[in-house]
């Protein structure tokens, strides 16, 4: 009799652990705040203005990282990617976590949630995406990659994963001309037709994304769970453009964080600072479970909003990318370290090599003198050691006010908040590699065959020159190949 009654009283406890809203994170691959309900002109995302219009829209929102799998790693975590040693992207032999980190799935399954993860309604994808730069087991990590299959009564973390708008763009078999002349490209970017059309596309992709977006609502809906579940939407870093993704600028970092559920208000609006590691945690007080102590983030949603004055961000090696970036963001500044000044901005990628149009296009306008002061510097062979941009004059970062002597005083005081991050939070940026990892030389040889792999593939028998990459993509986008540069 006693151990059915202890039986019970477990399962008592289990039933009272797993109490509490179903929870949702949508998110898309390699995003800027791009839709409607951001500002965006010329694109169009019903769905996503609706999470905007009925929940709460985050106009401060970063990742730690800006590529796929050190933000990911973080945010699944809820602890910057530097302090866990997972700040590489795309690592070779991914290993398991150290103690005693363990991500937000596995915390919430162990409390009785059931725990999902799948591709977005609609995708052609049949893997749903994790891309974390340690070794795990989806079939352990997940309960599977359909909610519904839960036991009845039980709450349900469910991920879906969007592969838009990441590389490479769907090319539109047309374009409408007043919408291309629409589109507000940033003035570090050269105005050309191939640029706007490669913009155009990365819309069109957005548009898919907010497609996918309202296909999960409608399935939440439709099964009776939306007004019951916490629905989160937002990108794992920045656009997929040359000074977005890998960078740590505005473009790289912002993301959209879209809100919406039980205990949140319609049309609210957040503008103080949120890093995407404050997700995990959130999502931990959300089911009334303790916070580890090694959690980096702070929870946004259930009790006082976490107001502080900094938050941070880091780039490290990016596939045959070597470089170290470090970032501290304000209320009213973006301050960047260039650990490697020696490093051009141009720091060569085989991956965006192959896939952005916009490499090749920015060398070849760069020979003739075709670039604006703000986009040659861009193209300088040495970088800055320091950058500081005042977004309260400059929201999107493009004016480096380093060396304004009126902004010594300020830029000694974030210098000192990078530092103190660096050494608290046990940065490990510094460390080489991993023994576990192939040396840096074999990484950038593999990386440099599947980039001669690519081109071999669009009918390049030996490595082609910028111009010739440009008459290709040119010709991908339906424009001449002897368009004029200048």
């Amino acid at each position: 009799m006693r151990c059915v009654l202890l039986l019970v009283l477990g399962l008592v406890c289990q039933l009272g652990q797993a109490a509490g809203p179903n929870l949702v994170w949508i998110i898309a691959d390699d995003m800027s705040p791009d839709t409607g309900a951001y500002g965006a002109v010329g694109v169009k995302t019903p769905n996503l203005d609706r999470l905007a219009h009925e929940g709460r829209r985050y106009t401060r929102a970063y990742a730690s990282a800006p590529v796929c799998s050190s933000s990911r790693s973080a945010f699944i975590l809820g602890c910057y990617q530097t302090t866990t040693g997972l700040q590489a992207h795309d690592v070779e032999n991914p290993q398991p976590l150290a103690t005693p980190y363990k991500p937000i799935p596995t915390l919430l399954r162990e409390a009785g949630w059931f725990v999902t993860n799948a591709v977005a309604p609609g995708s052609k994808k049949k893997v749903p995406k994790t891309h974390y730069n340690f070794a795990h087991d989806p079939k352990v990590l997940f309960d599977g990659n359909d909610w519904t299959q839960r036991k009845p009564e039980q709450p349900f973390f469910a991920q879906f994963q969007i592969s838009e708008p990441h590389r490479p763009f769907p090319i539109p078999e047309s374009y409408d001309e007043e919408a291309l002349r629409k589109i507000q490209l940033p003035p570090n970017y050269p105005d050309h037709p191939l640029t706007r059309r490669d913009w155009y596309a990365y819309q069109r992709s957005v548009e898919v994304v907010d497609q996918r977006v309202g296909a999960i609502l409608d399935q939440l809906e439709k099964a009776g769970e939306l007004e019951n579940t916490i629905v989160m939407f937002f990108a794992d870093h920045g656009r997929p453009m040359p000074w977005g993704k890998q960078w740590l600028s505005v473009e790289g970092l912002q993301v959209p964080l879209l809100i919406r559920g039980p205990g949140l208000g319609a049309g609210e609006v957040e503008e103080r600072l949120v890093s995407l590691i404050d997700l995990a945690p959130s999502m931990l007080e959300l089911a009334g479970l303790p916070i580890p102590e090694w959690m980096q983030g702070r929870p946004l949603l259930k009790n006082s909003f976490p107001d502080r004055t900094v938050i941070f961000a880091a780039r490290d090696r990016c596939g045959d990318a070597e470089d170290r970036i470090r970032a501290v963001i304000t209320p009213g500044q973006l301050f960047v370290k260039n650990f490697h000044p020696e490093l051009p901005y141009l720091n060569w990628s085989g991956y965006k090599e192959a896939s952005y149009p916009g490499m090749p296009l920015i060398r070849e306008l760069k020979k003739i003198g075709a670039l604006s002061p703000m986009q040659a510097r861009y193209t300088r062979e040495r970088r800055e050691p320091l950058e500081l941009y005042d977004l309260e004059a400059d929201p999107t970062g493009l004016v480096n006010v380093v060396k304004d002597p009126q902004q010594s005083q300020r830029l000694a005081h974030l210098q000192a908040d990078l530092d103190a991050w660096v050494t608290t939070s046990g940065d490990r940026g510094a460390l080489p590699d991993p023994p576990t990892e192939p040396s840096l030389e074999q990484i950038k040889h593999d990386k440099k065959q599947d980039y001669l792999r690519t081109w071999a593939k669009r009918g390049f028998k030996d490595e082609p020159s910028d111009a010739q990459r440009l008459t290709w993509w040119l010709h991908q986008y339906g424009l001449p190949e002897k368009e004029p540069l200048n």
